[in-house]
């Protein structure tokens, strides 16, 4: 059985990510992208689904691990009986393949260690033939891909495993190199010694170097920076595409079907990343990511999706594995997404509202990108009216979901705005009109005055915490009354031991049977709605609250479970540390949360009042 989600950490190199076990299996790694096929697969099945073990060989060990600095460089050190090691891994990329690299360094009397590697490509299903090289290393290969083992430690073949067995004491060292490169190239040379020394210090002074331009706030930095690390390690470093999370089929319940394929760029996510980058003055991998963002969306308006591949790739037909059991025996195992075929309305609002803000950052100035922009905006205004699947993806089939309409009248209202404030051509009149028009249905339908609350979808009383974002895209004021009766009703009906699920399952508006964990990101958005109600103790309370949930190393899932208390879903996530990232600013700074999407962002020069339509 793979171990509790928190008990991860992740190494990464740009180009994928891999997942490494407090026990020292790594039990996820895809290669050479992020959403390509895994080789190792253990977090979803078993070891024989693929896995890579090197940890002591005797019992009762303690286990301790962190980031080594400001890196993505991950320590792990067992204690036992005998004497002490650390583990140090980390992921390289030269000459077009990637590097997985592992050292066993001893810190204290000697300690009998093990490898034993399962190399499994196609997430599991192929056995690949293993041969030795002339140079010694040893070669996994089937198909297109190619895996190189280099190391001095001796090892053997048994049932289709490699294993072996060594020892480190103080000061020694032994070193693993994984290398990936297509099987139809030469295969790249072995690193010496002094080329492995070398990568690790690259490596290092990447990280440390990225990290350096970050200026920490007053409370929560440390925080904030290793959340902007793990953006960085979703982030590809070539296309600019920031994926959902580095895995597929984690549940939100487990033993459950709620499990997807989040490898891929959501376009919900582009304001998200733009504020929590900007905020925090990485402005060249926000301009990288909105490039990424501009050159996804091109083409006719109505073609637009909501989700991307990594390089924007659009056929993303989600399919299910049946080898593999699921994690903990949460099955389907799905890859792709079949989202990616959905009408969600509120991407238009997402898109309009990243553009604009990267035009007040002085991101773009670009007129092919108003052209584009006028051009969804013209789309949204003959489909608005129209019901959609909706920010949760429901699969319970279109309904007139509240958040979706807010987030069409936040598109209209960001190109009014880059009209009014950046002297652009459009009608201005005819958008002022629809803005008007969409503000005035919402509400009208949207709201519930006997729940004295905005509600899930026009029509239906059930809630929603989408509904929190409301005052934070300037749809209304945070004073407003209905705003502050969503907030009190969010707090009685979808409040779980202090964190927000996102709407009540047992309604089956998703289409699938009940149950999930709480959203960690509707919980920080519960906090930047405290903020601006003004109700700052109870704000930091439910941050340092939801600090509190991440592993040891700083990382989060998608979804909390309060009973089970443990995290669900795909991990890393993305969205739940752009939340950490824009609640951690909006509490250090003396705007609150108008760093938002109604207001401005510290040196970003500040836009109108929440909104200009008061129905």
């Amino acid at each position: 059985m793979p171990l509790r989600i928190e008990d991860y950490a992740v190494i990464g190199n740009g180009e994928t990510v891999a997942l490494v076990g407090r026990d020292g299996s790594i039990d996820w790694l895809c290669l050479p992208r992020f959403d390509s096929s895994a080789c190792f697969c253990a977090l979803l099945g078993s070891p024989e689904h693929g896995r890579w073990l090197i940890a002591p060989a005797q019992n009762d060990i303690q286990i301790t691990r962190r980031y080594f600095g400001d890196t993505l460089i991950l320590e792990t050190i067992f204690t036992t009986a005998s004497g002490s090691a650390c583990l140090i891994d980390f992921m390289y990329r030269r000459d077009g393949a990637s590097e997985l690299v592992r050292i066993v360094r001893g810190l204290q009397g000697r300690v009998s260690m093990q490898t034993e590697l399962i190399v499994r490509f196609d997430y599991g299903s192929i056995v690949p033939w293993a041969s030795q090289q002339e140079d010694g290393r040893l070669q996994f290969i089937a198909g297109p891909d190619r895996l190189l083992l280099d190391s001095p430690v001796p090892t053997r073949g048994e049932g289709l495993r490699t294993v072996g067995d060594f020892t480190v004491g103080e000061g020694e060292e032994a070193s693993f190199v994984l290398n990936w490169s297509p099987s139809f190239r030469a295969a790249p040379p072995p690193l010496s010694g002094a080329e492995l020394a070398d990568a690790r210090k690259q490596v290092d002074s990447y990280w440390t170097g990225w990290a350096a331009a970050f200026k920490p706030p007053e409370r929560w930095g440390d925080a904030v920076l290793r959340s902007l690390l793990t953006l960085k390690a979703l982030a590809h470093w070539e296309t600019g595409g920031i994926v959902a999370a580095g895995t597929t089929s984690l549940p939100e319940k487990l033993g459950g079907p709620r499990n997807w394929d989040y490898r891929y760029c959501w376009l919900r996510d582009a304001t998200f990343t733009l504020y929590a980058l900007i905020g925090a003055g990485f402005l060249d991998e926000a301009k990288a990511w909105h490039e990424w963002l501009l050159r996804a969306v091109a083409g006719a308006p109505d073609d637009l999706q909501i989700v991307y591949g990594v390089a924007g790739e659009r056929r993303l037909e989600e399919y299910e594995i049946p080898w593999l059991p699921g994690y903990e025996g949460s099955a389907p195992v799905r890859l792709g997404n079949g989202a990616v075929k959905q009408l969600q309305l509120d991407v238009y609002g997402e898109v309009l509202d990243a553009f604009y803000f990267a035009r007040r950052a002085g991101l773009s100035t670009s007129e092919a990108t108003w052209a584009l922009e006028r051009a969804l905006i013209s789309h949204l205004e003959k489909i608005w009216r129209e019901p959609d699947e909706g920010i949760w993806e429901v699969r319970g089939g279109p309904r007139h979901f509240t958040h979706s309409k807010v987030m069409a009248w936040v598109a209209f209202d960001r190109a009014v705005r880059s009209i009014e404030e950046f002297g652009l051509d459009g009608p201005l009149e005819r958008w002022r009109d629809v803005r008007s028009s969409i503000h005035r249905e919402v509400c009208e339908r949207g709201y519930d005055p006997k729940q004295d609350a905005f509600i899930q979808s026009f029509g239906d009383a059930t809630l929603d915490a989408s509904l929190l974002l409301i005052p934070i895209v300037g749809f209304l004021p945070p004073d407003d009354p209905r705003v502050r009766g969503t907030v009190a009703a969010v707090e009685r009906t979808l409040v779980r031991d202090g964190l927000v699920m996102r709407y009540d399952t047992h309604s089956a508006v998703d289409g699938l049977p009940p149950g999930e964990g709480a959203f960690l990101a509707c919980s920080f958005w519960l906090v930047d709605n405290y903020v601006l109600l003004g109700r700052d103790e109870e704000a930091c309370a439910l941050f340092e609250r939801l600090l509190a949930l991440r592993n040891e190393v700083g990382l989060l899932a998608e979804q909390y479970d309060p009973h089970g208390r443990r995290q669900l879903g795909n991990f890393p996530q993305a969205f739940s540390h752009l939340a950490l990232i824009n609640s951690a600013h909006s509490l250090n700074t003396a705007k609150g949360a108008a760093h938002l999407r109604s207001g401005g962002s510290g040196s970003i020069q500040p836009g109108p009042k929440a909104s200009a339509d008061t129905t």
